[in-house]
């Protein structure tokens, strides 16, 4: 997969195209459909397959406090969208330029200069260009003038209910993590690199791996039996909490903790995966680490239970 950044990495060889716009945050089994009917269309005319993305994404930008969590960070779209067979990506600095460009300058430089698309897809409740001005209707009456087609796609449902990014947050949020799996098509994952923490957990017998999300928000909370990948040939057991750990430091930026059972190696900097199985409890304060260290021995404990695992010979 080819990722353009930005319009003015445009080349010649990049005109002429079939597209589609969007956040695609989670690449879940909408954006998965719509991504199945480019290649489709893409096919048929020859075409490479082109997704276009913001970063940051635009709620992000206008209203960063307010901004939900992401699902997935920029690697973890791009590999997904990869993953579903996508030629082409072309990704745009949602920058103070590009807010203010008006709907009909953002066809007329993107979509007809810069790509000369011949067909386009959208999601049902699309808005694009400054003070969201820009819509299907704009786009349809744009491909009329400059010949391309321009395509709504079908809201794809889960259980008669309408899967978006927004849903799979609040199934997140909640602990349902099948809800959150069946909508993604996939278990959810948090992927990142391993760095240095303070080194606590060793002190009771639980090191961690410790993962900075680079998020200002996360979309889970709690404590979680999980595996990991990317250590080893096969999945790793463990128990992890992902949280701000309010008993240690008191902070409010969240960090994913991991506890690997039966590992002691030292894999700093190494980049996994953690996928997450099953939600223990939410994450809470103590008033000692002693009592956080005996909640920690029950947590790994149920962990084990949940993954079907022998028990611990010994804990501490």
């Amino acid at each position: 997969m080819e990722l353009i950044r930005g319009k003015f990495n445009l080349r010649p060889q990049h005109r002429g195209c079939v597209a589609t716009i969007g956040n695609f945050d989670g690449v879940h089994l909408g954006h998965q459909a719509v991504f199945s009917a480019l290649r489709t269309k893409a096919h048929e005319h020859g075409l490479p397959a082109t997704v276009i993305l913001f970063e940051p994404q635009p709620m992000e930008f206008f209203r960063p406090e307010q901004a939900p969590a992401r699902l997935t960070r920029l690697r973890e779209k791009l590999d997904q969208i990869r993953r579903c067979g996508i030629d082409r990506v072309l990704l745009l600095e949602f920058n103070r330029t590009l807010a203010e460009m008006d709907a009909a300058t953002f066809i007329d430089e993107v979509l007809v200069e810069g790509l000369a698309i011949r067909h386009l897809y959208v999601g049902d409740d699309f808005r694009f260009g400054a003070g969201r001005e820009g819509d299907y209707a704009q786009l349809a009456a744009a491909g009329r003038e400059f010949g391309f087609s321009v395509e709504s796609m079908d809201t794809v449902c889960h259980e008669e209910c309408r899967i978006s990014s927004t849903r799979i947050r609040e199934a997140l949020l909640a602990g349902d993590l099948a809800t959150a799996e069946a909508c993604l098509g996939r278990p959810y994952q948090i992927f990142g690199r391993v760095s240095h923490g303070h080194k606590r957990g060793r002190t009771i017998g639980f090191p961690t791996l410790n993962v900075p999300l680079h998020r200002r928000v996360s979309p889970l909370r709690g404590v979680f039996a999980v595996t990991v990948q990317g250590l080893a040939a096969q999945d790793l057991p463990g128990v992890a909490n992902l949280g701000t750990r309010p008993t240690v430091s008191g902070g409010n930026r969240p960090l994913l903790e991991v506890h690997l059972f039966d590992f002691d190696r030292q894999v700093y900097g190494a980049h996994i995966g953690v996928t997450f199985i099953e939600r223990i409890r939410d994450e809470r304060k103590f008033d000692s680490f002693d009592q956080l260290g005996r909640q920690i021995v029950a947590d790994a404990a149920q962990a084990r239970r949940i993954l079907q695992l022998e028990p611990a010979a010994a804990i501490i």
